[in-house]
């Protein structure tokens, strides 16, 4: 099936692109700080300021003078009108339906039991099964949840024949040569040793907290311990241990080298299951691995975890969202449950935490081995290389210097001497380091990282160490991509002597495998990654590390509202991961690219997940397990998020409509909650299955949720940017090319050449094959749901739209919306966009839309919002005023200038002619009245009756702004000569 258009895709809205050498120049943005005279007046002051601000302003003022007459111009900026075909059209649909609201009989009293006063909330909706199950989840609490749990059947039943049938499988396992192969290295790791301590606190606690360094084997081990000795104390029928990880490469891989220590294949005593794969072990006397993940789906359906014996929760330190979650939540599950034995596994990092937590459980430490790694740090760097850092940038003398940005700048550099002073005094008096040394630790531009530096770095070990593999941990993806280039721009690392592996996850499997092989005799291997080389993998040949010291990390500004990616210094924990990359195999070195003295500054773990991320997917998962109001649950948690990130999650589940305003579940939050998937790209595949248009969104959704799958290989970045530009179909969406991206890859598949495809594309075949699986997962997702006819997402059923691409964008939008950003203006270097929230910000080098010269609508909405080094909008889609309308709830007509306006939520504005609003607005609430009724009432949408008629309506008004919209073009000319915003925004 192909998304091209049937005709082609026609630019109805006229050039989008910057006139040059031009007067006649108008502002299409609502969010332009002037008008046409703007650019005269702008032009002549250029002495008095950036874009025409009164020259008395300092600082913050200019920003707000800017914001304040941004404002005052926010007005209507495009005419929207129907063409007479399709206002007839709609005129007729909209005639030919009853005016009362199409709803079946009223149902059987199934909802018996619920209190009336919630009852008669929802009455208006009719007795079905999503009725009752959606009111026993909101009128239930997690208490009466457990008791329910309690009182099912439990897999965990005594059996004398599954007891001795595991006692004889156990003997004749011990006595193969296989297992005893297996045992000999076993019994040489420290765990081992100490198996008879572990079992004992273990028979004696219902909680334990065991504590060992990477490698002591506490992974592999714990689980089995616990196994065989249940199996020969006669208890294997009631003996089921879940063991959880938080990578799906860890559960994997962790039971395929179980299941190999036990001389069997995955199946029998050993299984995993992840999200869209799984190898089930048998329902008794076995070990089940498994994702945090997974381990919250099974509490949707048995919070008590009747079916499990032992919990075992791995890798708690790393302190991700999902394992603190599972944590709090077992404070209430472990009273009910005096049998379940709960095991916390840590790094030695921040176990007495977790030990606290559960009101002083015992703590049992396994020690680790390491080979020893000889440490340096900046200032010794700095010695072997002789390297010297640039002078800092110079402060203005005029009236710049008062600015917020020079202002900033001054502070963190007397911040810095303030701070450094007085270990240069103390490394002075011990004569330990030359002069020069402590000349360039007093420049503040030390503190910055240097490419430079680490150059100079890797050309000082190759010429003066020995044999060994160089392993460098950068910040981000664009610093490994400079470093790698520089090194082999530079001509000093020849390929004969010398391998540069970047490694990062955007990059596919495949590549990612070749840092593992040993290269030949006096090559030698460099790696530069990021911190996913810190934990995830070994790499046995490393011996030199090289620690930027900075790492990036996914924070929730709650401030600003923004999701941000800024390089930060490491923690002491990640610090010590890195050097232990080093020591795995053999004696390494790590040379440290910051001082002793930052080093005591640094904080001693990294910050947990749910401090710095948007909590939206927590509050829903504990809504659907009936944890109640979510600020007194999540005031229980650990670490404790902060009350604005939780005040601006619930805000947006408002506005999503997933919560009502007393926190409550809706039905639309209901069905959100049972989906694995942000709150925004699940609304989206709703809305896909309803509009008949399930391939290509279900696709974009999949693709948002996990990653996307193109890459950028070194030196191929123009090339690959082609390609994907190509896949975008001249839609000018990111959105569209990961659609088709993956249905070009299933077309490929069934002709036997998806390699191919994925190699000419830049494509991971990896991460395509998981986005494939992750769709059929949709599909049986609102399949059970009722939304979808079967669980195959190419059934024709469910794809009677999905070659209309003006659609696909606005069922995007409406899941995306409200973020929407303006391209105000276009010059040759791209697009200058700007948000009602951020102001500027940029579109992502990764964006088609990047480089675009012009636009067919000035409006763009988005998924990723993120500041790095700027704010970035990672991936857009140019969507027309309709599908602007289509996508935005409570749209009103109102009257400015004596002309009718359609105003939508965040300052958008739009003029028509009446009987167009009048028409465009009635539609909208038809479509509003049936998404409702639906998602309350799920089925497959009848399309030859009045509910089909109202979407073949909304099909008709997107599809006519992507083609015959006949906007007159000059409100699409925009820009300024001039910037509107100052560098003190």
């Amino acid at each position: 099936m192909s998304y091209r258009h049937g005709r082609g895709v026609r630019n109805a809205y006229g050039s989008y692109r910057q006139r040059e050498n031009s007067d006649d120049i108008n502002d299409g943005s609502s969010y332009n700080a002037g008008n046409r005279q703007s650019r005269g007046s702008a032009q002549g002051s250029r002495g008095r300021g950036r874009g025409g601000h009164p020259p008395w302003l300092k600082g913050k003022e200019i920003g707000l003078y800017y914001k304040k007459k941004a404002q005052s111009s926010q007005q209507p900026t495009h005419a929207i009108r129907l063409n007479p075909h399709t206002e007839r059209k709609i005129k007729n649909l909209l005639e030919s339906m009853p005016n009362t609201n199409f709803r079946p009989a009223s149902g059987t009293g199934m909802c018996d039991g619920i209190d009336s006063k919630l009852k008669a909330r929802y009455d208006h909706i009719n007795d079905s099964h999503f009725k009752k199950n959606f009111l026993e989840i909101v009128s239930g609490d997690i208490q009466q949840n457990l008791t329910k749990s309690m009182l099912a059947k439990s897999k965990l039943v005594q059996n004398d024949t599954y007891d001795k049938r595991a006692i004889e499988e156990h003997k004749e396992r011990v006595a193969s040569p296989g297992y005893q192969k297996m045992l000999k290295f076993r019994e040489k790791l420290p765990a081992f040793k100490m198996r008879r301590q572990v079992l004992e606190l273990i028979e004696k606690n219902q909680v334990v907290v065991i504590s060992g360094e990477t490698g002591c084997g506490k992974t592999t081990q714990v689980a089995q311990f616990i196994l065989d000795d249940q199996i020969e104390r006669g208890n294997g029928s009631v003996t089921k241990i879940i063991c959880t990880q938080p990578r799906r490469i860890s559960a994997i891989s962790v039971a395929e080298r179980v299941a190999t220590e036990r001389a069997e294949r995955l199946g029998c005593s050993v299984g995993f299951q992840i999200r869209l794969e799984k190898e089930l072990c048998r329902d008794y006397a076995s070990i089940l691995f498994c994702t945090t993940g997974m381990l919250l789906q099974f509490l949707h359906s048995n919070p008590a975890l009747t079916d499990w014996s032992h919990l075992i929760l791995d890798e708690i330190h790393e302190r991700s969202t999902e394992s603190d979650f599972i944590i709090t939540l077992l404070k209430q599950i472990i009273p009910r449950r005096p049998n379940l034995k709960v095991i916390l596994m840590s790094a030695t990092l921040n176990s007495d935490q977790f030990s606290k937590y559960y009101n002083n459980c015992p703590n049992i430490h396994i020690p680790g081995f390491t080979y020893p790694v000889q440490e340096y740090y900046l200032e010794d760097v700095l010695q072997f290389t002789r390297f010297k850092f640039p002078p800092p940038p110079e402060m203005p003398n005029n009236h710049r210097k008062h600015m917020k940005r020079y202002k900033n700048q001054q502070k963190k550099s007397d911040d810095f001497l303030d701070f450094i002073q007085p270990y240069l005094r103390h490394i002075e008096s011990e004569r330990k380091y030359p002069q020069f040394v402590i000349d360039q630790l007093r420049n503040p531009v030390s503190e910055d990282l240097s490419l430079e530096l680490i150059a100079e770095l890797v050309h000082f070990i190759c010429t003066n160490e020995g044999p060994g593999a160089i392993l460098i941990f950068l910040p981000g993806m664009t610093d490994i991509t400079k470093l790698t280039r520089m090194l082999l721009e530079s001509g000093e690392y020849p390929s004969s002597r010398f391998i540069v592996y970047p490694l990062h996850s955007r990059l596919p499997t495949v590549d990612q495998k070749l840092v593992f092989e040993r290269p030949p005799d006096r090559v030698r291997k460099i790696i530069i990654a990021t911190s996913i080389a810190e934990t995830s993998i070994t790499i046995e040949d490393v011996v030199f590390v090289i620690d930027s010291g900075k790492m990036k990390l996914n924070k929730f500004d709650t401030d600003n509202n923004i999701e941000t990616l800024l390089p930060e210094p490491v923690s002491l924990a990640n610090a010590k991961q890195r050097r232990g990359r080093a020591g795995r195999v053999q004696p390494g070195k790590c040379y440290h690219l910051y001082t002793k003295a930052r080093e005591m500054t640094m904080d001693e773990y990294p910050l947990p997940e749910m401090l710095r991320t948007r909590l939206e997917q927590v509050i829903l998962q504990a809504k659907i397990l009936q944890l109640g109001k979510i600020t007194p649950f999540l005031a229980s948690v650990i670490d404790p998020p902060n009350a604005k990130a939780v005040e601006l999650s619930l805000q947006l589940l408002m506005t999503l409509n997933a919560l009502d305003e007393d926190e409550q579940l809706t039905p639309l939050g209901y069905h959100l909650a049972k989906i694995p998937l942000d709150p925004r790209t699940g609304k989206m595949i709703i809305l896909g299955a309803i509009f008949s248009c399930v391939e290509p969104v279900f696709s974009i959704a999949a693709s948002l949720t996990y990653k996307d799958a193109f890459y950028c290989p070194l030196g191929k970045e123009a090339e690959a940017q082609k390609r994907k530009l190509e896949l975008g179909l001249g839609q000018y969406s990111d959105h569209i090319a990961l659609a088709e991206a993956l249905r070009r890859f299933e077309e490929a598949k069934t002709r036997g050449s998806p390699g191919f495809f994925c190699r000419q594309y830049f494509l991971s075949w990896n991460t395509l094959k998981l986005l494939t699986d992750m769709k059929n997962q949709f599909a049986k997702y609102l399949c059970e749901m009722n939304f979808l006819h079967s669980a195959n997402p190419n059934d024709e059923r469910a794809n009677k739209n999905s070659n209309n691409l003006a659609l696909v964008k606005a069922l995007v939008c409406a899941g995306l919306f409200p973020n929407v950003a303006i391209v105000k203006s276009v010059r040759r270097h791209g697009a200058s966009v700007v948000t009602p929230q951020d102001g500027k910000v940029k579109l992502h080098p990764s964006s088609i839309n990047e480089k675009c010269q012009s636009f067919p609508s000035p409006y763009l909405v988005y998924f990723t919002k993120q500041l790095s080094s700027a704010i970035y909008l990672h991936d857009t889609t140019s969507i027309s005023p309709m599908g602007l309308i289509f996508a935005g709830p409570n749209s009103k007509i109102g009257e400015q200038n004596g002309k009718c306006v359609m105003a939508l939520p965040g300052a958008l504005s739009f003029l028509c002619e009446p009987e167009t609003a009048f028409i465009v607005q009635k539609l909208r609430a038809k479509l509003e009245w049936l998404l409702g009724y639906k998602i309350t009432h799920p089925g497959t949408i009848k399309w030859d009756s009045d509910e089909g008629a109202v979407l073949k309506g909304m099909i008709e008004l997107v599809s006519q702004g992507d083609e015959e919209m006949g906007l007159e073009s000059r409100t699409y000319h925009v820009g300024f000569a001039n910037e509107t915003y100052s560098d003190s925004d």
